[in-house]
């Protein structure tokens, strides 16, 4: 195991963490599963991808992904989720894989149902001497994926929107009572989610240059198993989550005989895990009143 194996794995790591985040922090707020948050992803990268057709600017490209993302994000709260706040967890989640299955049938309609390639910036390369070389698009990505980490983290403990949003995830009534605008919480939460989103999307495009209808499937699947890990509500344990999930998937490929088997020690390791923590290693423990 080298250590460009541990860098890439902490960046295909913060991938993770980002996307596990948006999933993370609609469970803590709206107590609900997001399972289209993975095909945001997809979305991002599509507009990445359209706008690079059009202007090739890839500062724009990565503007315009954030924004439709975002739009995104909140209309789907707004009519499919909104509706449904006070429905049954089955019928949130039932709406929810409606929802995914519906993203992925509209790109495929628009863009057809292969890859498309998607060249986002050059593959150079830094070398560390002779023993180490290291991808830009490596360390961009975990250089701006810990940024965000961080900033988001300070965000939620410092500014008031993330005290309302701490407030709502503790007991939503009592915050409501207290006058915080619930709904505009919970739809802020989705925006920002979404806007993590188009980032991962970005980040996922410079190691993979191609999109499809799919893209999002996989990268959203790990991502909840990353924050099911680290412990589901848990914005900390989100990120370890992710970076511990990067790191697990990077070591078992970088090993001949157990890369074909990489996908089911990951979710192998998921079961280890919540079967000695269920609620995950940085998830709380609830405690039930009788």
């Amino acid at each position: 195991m080298s250590f460009t194996t541990i860098i890439d794995g902490l960046s295909l790591g913060a991938i993770y963490a980002l996307i596990a985040l948006g999933y993370t922090m609609v469970y803590g707020i709206a107590k609900m599963l997001n399972f289209a948050h993975g095909d945001i992803i997809m979305v991002g990268a599509y507009a990445i991808y359209s706008t690079l057709l059009l202007l090739d600017l890839p500062v724009l490209a990565i503007a315009v992904a954030v924004v439709v993302c975002i739009a995104l994000g909140v209309v789907v709260e707004k009519l499919a989720y909104r509706p449904l706040r006070g429905a049954s967890p089955l019928a949130v989640l039932i709406t929810a894989i409606g929802v995914s299955y519906f993203l992925q049938s509209v790109a495929q309609l628009i863009f057809g149902a292969k890859s498309l390639p998607v060249s986002v910036m050059e593959p150079n390369t830094i070398h560390l001497g002779d023993f180490m070389t290291i991808s830009v698009s490596t360390i961009i990505t975990l250089a701006v994926g810990s940024a965000i980490m961080v900033g988001l983290t300070v965000f939620i403990k410092k500014s008031r929107i993330g005290r309302a949003m701490i407030a709502v995830s503790e007991d939503r009534s009592a915050a409501q009572l207290m006058g915080v605008n619930v709904n505009l919480i919970i739809t802020l939460t989705f925006a920002i989610g979404s806007a993590l989103a188009a980032v991962a999307s970005l980040f996922y495009l410079m190691q993979i240059p191609s999109t499809s209808p799919t893209l999002g499937s996989m990268p959203g699947i790990k991502a909840f198993t990353a924050a099911v890990i680290g412990g589901i509500g848990s914005v900390p344990g989100a990120m370890l989550g992710g970076i511990l999930l990067g790191l697990v998937e990077k070591i078992c490929l970088s090993i001949e005989v157990i890369a074909p088997y990489t996908t089911a020690i990951e979710f192998s390791l998921l079961v280890l895990i919540l079967m000695v923590r269920p609620t995950g290693i940085l998830g709380k423990q609830i405690k039930e009143k009788v």
